[in-house]
């Protein structure tokens, strides 16, 4: 990703993918640490720690200079509205990176999810060219799931368990491989 300068914007139909800033910091709180959102989530916590969305925020530049990931906002394109955030952890030895996203609790079911992975994606293929993207998700949460296939990943019949918030979380991963994307599988 040296080739790499500026995190770019990516642009859907609904929707703008572009960098947080700090002025994000009092919507990421509000919207992420929704009990609904954090419990649906691996590493979102509950309650949300005053000062975590700053630090979440800043570690987003260094990341994406040093090619380790790429985190964006969310938008609605009309109006603007935070909605969410979407990023991968990328791992260049592999070319591989591992996708991970929230949205507000009040959008959910508008396909939001499923629209901005695509661009992800698709992104991380063409772009980043990365050969795998891969996901996981709580089996207690087959919506996300269904995003998760929607994007055109296959199950890979890996499953761990993981712990969040003291309880034991079984969790299921997904995959797309870059010569799937490319023969329009995945639409």
């Amino acid at each position: 990703m040296s080739h790499l300068r500026r995190q770019p914007t990516l642009t859907t139909a609904r929707l703008v993918l572009r960098p947080f800033t700090l002025a994000d910091a009092p919507q990421v709180r509000e919207l992420a640490g929704a009990f609904a959102v954090a419990d649906t989530t691996l590493h979102i916590p509950h309650p949300y720690p005053e000062g975590a969305a700053e630090a979440w925020i800043a570690m987003h530049g260094p990341e994406w200079a040093t090619g380790a990931g790429a985190t964006f906002a969310v938008t609605e394109r009309e109006g603007a509205a935070l909605v969410g955030a979407i990023g991968v952890v990328i791992d260049a030895a592999s070319e591989s990176a591992e996708l991970g996203y929230w949205i507000a609790a009040d959008r959910w079911g508008r396909g939001y999810a499923t629209e901005a992975g695509r661009v992800i994606v698709a992104y991380c293929f063409a772009a980043l060219g990365l050969r795998r993207v891969h996901a996981r998700h709580f089996t207690r949460n087959p919506a996300s799931g269904r995003v998760l296939e929607k994007l055109g990943m296959q199950r890979t019949g890996q499953r761990s368990v993981v712990r969040k918030a003291e309880r034991d979380e079984e969790v299921a991963e997904l995959e797309i491989v870059a010569e799937i994307e490319s023969a329009g599988l995945a639409e």
